[in-house]
């Protein structure tokens, strides 16, 4: 097995857990930041498994690939959490909660209530978690070929 695919499965295992944390209400807005830290991490640790001397644009590729499979699995979990929540516990801001004050001005400022009834469903949640899914899939590629190309600059040998 090569270096850079155990360095995004070890990456891949701990966006799984973070990922799993998400489903305990108010947490999953911590861990975005460790989610970050670990694309570098498993960038440097392919860079770090490479034979010395490490080349920074192998480096740099081998990081990318890493970061590229733990942004996938992320990316997997990350829908499949998004989804199973909004199937489990439906919407919290679902207009049926909204007092008839709101309503009133969300229907004078041109918003249709029926609108957050959408955004709250599993179809705007799936949508959603997409399209966050897919920018998180292009900064875990960054951050992996980021963390390889510091690893092999700072430590050649």
């Amino acid at each position: 097995m090569s270096n850079w695919l155990k360095a995004g499965l070890i990456g891949a295992a701990v966006v799984v857990v973070l990922n799993l944390l998400a489903f305990i209400p108010c947490v999953g807005c911590f861990t975005v930041i460790p989610a970050l830290v670990t694309y570098g991490c498993v960038g440097a640790l392919a860079a770090y498994w490479m034979p010395p001397v490490r080349m920074a644009g192998p480096a740099a590729g081998f990081g990318a690939l890493a970061g590229l499979i733990t942004g996938v699995v992320d990316a997997v979990a990350g829908i499949f959490v998004a989804v199973t929540s909004a199937l489990f516990w439906g919407s919290v801001a679902g207009v049926s909660q909204l007092p008839p004050e709101a309503l009133r001005e969300l229907h004078r400022a041109g918003i249709d209530p029926a609108f957050l009834n959408m955004a709250g469903s599993a179809a705007g949640t799936l949508t959603c978690a997409t399209i966050c899914s897919g920018i998180f899939l292009l900064i875990a590629v960054g951050l992996g070929a980021l963390g390889g190309l510091i690893f092999a600059a700072v430590k050649p040998e």
